[in-house]
């Protein structure tokens, strides 16, 4: 697992997730399906061996293009130069490996596949796991059957080649006296995205009325006919029409292009800073997102859609107490909204059942007497903390409170607002957030002439100030996670629902009158953003150090905490100053984006150092500890901040630019809210050549340090609204 974690170079198509180790003798390509998680365990879907027996190679080379989402391995052995390359198709859901020898006839491997953690089935825990490996034809075929939910997975490998292809017993293929050879994968698995996905005490949940097996064999052979040429250019065309929005050039060195990752990541562990290595973690980030969250595949999770664990941390799910928001946070800004659709895919299949938690989260809590009514509440919905491809945790609870719902509807406005498509208003945005509302407007209670929610926790935060065995999570009333969240969701609906030219109904009405006394932002004693109403000083309940800045979300995702609130903004620095600058990688990476917010570039880069310098592997996988990518998308989001942001109300140029950056630099495709397409350069920290794509055909308020910036050149596709 730690040559995985550390050294794996990662593919991935959204519907699978390939990790290359990029061996010699043996390669090991290791293959991870999503829809295979359950509760306990995500069990890696397959194992790929390519055995080729060579030994002492010389010029070993090894890399993944990130502009092109391609891999490869080349070396030479016994005079002859042999070459890998690895791609995994969107297109053609399928993984292609090609192989290459300089001298004919001189390529030989074998290729076999692996079921991993095999168990028998009616186990204490029923994680059995089952399946069979067999070869024939130059194919080989895999089946798989999950005890857990009854999942079935298919898989099959082809080679196409100039050699000689023979089948063994034991499942394997050879190859033998060839100059190239191909070899096209494709899985699938019975999962279904539905209500009926998400059941409860390992029922059978519904299935999707297919064939792993056979859907697998087609995917294949239709890309073999397609050819090696064929998958390649469909893939290429299709991630470079998402990964070339985009280009950061923040003054890199191009000497520091010829330097290996690893080899540029020691360098800057001894302050050899490479704003090379900076643009790279930021389009590595943007790389990643495209591979592990496509429309029609699953969201990706806390290690997106790679997992060598028999056990994965935290058991690789949907985290909605800020972890699955920070995979998505730079959708918007960095032009990948597409890549946010299987999330609201995913969100959509258990929103329906969603009404009865709800109500029994409303009624146990005792903040409401009766049942609904048959037509009332009807798109009402709740989240609770972690949810799997078959299980919905429905409702706030244990050491996170309700205001986790609007942390996640705030990505849905955000989408609204960066691309202004009232299709996706009417059909998805609008009623995400009415159903949210109508939620978190019965969590409240009046109180002192506020209304502040009942039960209320600040995520993860746990008396005794540190995490104990005798401690516990702290639950309380109207704390500012909640708080500030609630005011954010309900202050958005409105928006929307006017947007939409809405009439007021219940909904409207009840959160009208609400509006203006959710009290979600209290200064205490220290100066500070109480995380607590009952706080006084800083940290009077909870971790001093704690990961979570919980207390500053109305900061970032949030737009509560901005210069026009100027002293929720000078107590949020002091909150960030006393919480401190070492922590997990997802959480430096929250604070990165909170001191873009704030305007301090060199303090926002002093983290993203302390990230790249301590908490990223050589392969650059954010390290928790252990492996978690929200750390990646959080700071790839924080980089975004640094150089444009629109919350405000304008669009804000460099609003953060560290002093490093200064000298010279330029972005292009980075995106604004009021669906605005921006290109920017600089020159010692000032803009020098500004271009906007108005896409809905609103006018720009293009701003640098609060002033109006003139000679913005502006191009309207449509005319506005």
């Amino acid at each position: 697992l730690i040559g995985w974690e550390r050294q794996s170079l990662p593919l991935g198509c959204g519907h699978f997730g390939w990790s290359v180790f990029g061996g010699v003798a043996d390669e090991r390509v290791q293959v991870t399906h999503n829809a295979v998680m359950t509760r306990s365990t995500i069990a890696n879907a397959l194992e790929i061996r390519l055995r080729t027996g060579h030994a002492k190679p010389l010029g070993y080379s090894r890399w993944l293009d990130v502009d092109d989402a391609v891999a490869g391995v080349s070396y030479e052995c016994d005079g002859v130069r042999y070459a890998r390359e690895f791609l995994t198709s969107y297109p053609d859901r399928t993984g292609v490996i090609r192989l290459t020898a300089s001298k004919p006839g001189a390529l030989a491997f074998g290729l076999s596949a692996a079921i991993p953690f095999q168990s028998p089935f009616g186990g204490e825990k029923a994680n059995g796991r089952r399946g069979t490996v067999t070869a024939s034809n130059g194919v080989i075929a895999v089946t798989q059957e999950f005890e857990a939910y009854g999942t079935k997975f298919g898989a099959v490998l082809q080679v196409v080649s100039d050699g000689r292809v023979s089948s063994s017993d034991d499942g394997s293929l050879a190859v033998k006296g060839a100059t190239e050879a191909t070899v096209f994968f494709s899985c699938d698995t019975d999962y279904k995205l539905c209500p009926g996905a998400f059941v409860k005490d390992r029922k059978r949940p519904e299935r999707a009325d297919v064939d792993p097996l056979r859907s697998a064999s087609d995917l294949v052979r239709a890309a073999v006919r397609k050819g090696y040429d064929g998958v390649r250019a469909a893939h290429l065309a299709d991630y470079r029409s998402l990964a070339g929005r985009v280009t950061v050039d923040l003054g890199a060195s191009r000497d520091d292009a010829e330097r290996t990752t690893p080899e540029l990541l020691a360098r800057y562990g001894k302050g050899e800073r490479s704003a090379y290595l900076e643009e790279t973690y930021f389009r590595f980030g943007r790389y990643l997102l495209i591979s592990s969250s496509r429309p029609g595949t699953l969201p990706a999770n806390l290690q997106g859609v790679w997992s060598a664990y028999e056990k994965a941390p935290w058991g690789a799910g949907y985290w909605f107490n800020i972890n699955v928001q920070m995979n998505y946070w730079p959708a918007f800004t960095t032009a990948l909204d597409e890549c946010f659709r299987p999330l609201v895919d995913y969100i959509e299949a258990f929103r329906p059942l969603a009404r009865s938690y709800a109500q029994g989260y409303l009624m146990g809590r005792g903040l409401r007497k009766t049942p609904f009514a048959k037509d009332e509440c009807r798109g009402i919905w709740s989240v609770g903390i972690a949810c799997r491809p078959h299980s919905y945790s429905g409702t706030p609870g244990a050491h996170s409170g309700p205001g986790m719902g609007g942390l996640t509807t705030k990505l849905f406005k955000d989408w609204w607002d960066f691309t202004r498509d009232r299709g996706d208003l009417e059909s998805h945005v609008a009623p995400a957030l009415r159903g949210m509302t109508d939620f978190l407007s019965q969590c409240v209670v009046e109180t002192n002439g506020f209304f502040l929610s009942k039960f209320s926790a600040s995520p993860e935060q746990m008396t005794e100030g540190a995490w104990r065995r005798d401690g516990h999570f702290y639950h309380t009333v109207g704390c500012a996670f909640d708080q500030q969240m609630i005011d954010e969701n309900n202050r958005d609906f409105i928006e929307v629902w006017r947007a939409l030219g809405r009439e007021d109904d219940a909904v409207s009405s009840r959160v009208k009158g609400q509006l203006g006394r959710y009290d979600p932002v209290r200064i205490g004693w220290s100066g500070q953003i109480k995380e607590y109403r009952e706080e006084g000083y800083y940290c009077t309940f909870g971790e001093w150090w704690h990961r979570h800045i919980s207390n500053l979300v109305g900061l970032m995702p949030g737009s509560l905490i901005t210069p026009e609130t100027p002293a929720w903004l000078d107590a949020a620095r002091v909150t960030l100053d006393l919480r401190g600058d070492k922590s997990t990688g997802w959480a430096l990476a929250h604070r990165i984006c909170c001191w873009a917010r704030l305007g301090d570039g060199n303090h926002a880069r002093k983290l993203l150092v302390e990230l790249l310098t301590n908490r990223t592997h050589p392969n650059l996988w954010d390290v928790h500890p252990p492996f978690q990518i929200d750390g990646n998308f959080g700071a790839t989001a924080g980089i975004a901040e640094m150089l444009i942001q629109s919350h405000g109300g304008c669009i804000d140029l460099l609003p953060a630019l560290p002093r490093d950056w200064r000298r010279e630099g330029s972005f292009r495709g980075l995106c604004a809210r009021g669906g605005f397409v921006v290109d920017c350069a600089w020159k010692d920290g000032v803009p020098v050549r500004v271009s906007v794509v108005s896409k809905c055909g609103l006018d720009p308020d293009v701003r640098f340090r609060g002033n109006p910036v003139r000679d913005v050149v502006v191009s309207k596709l449509t005319q506005a609204p």
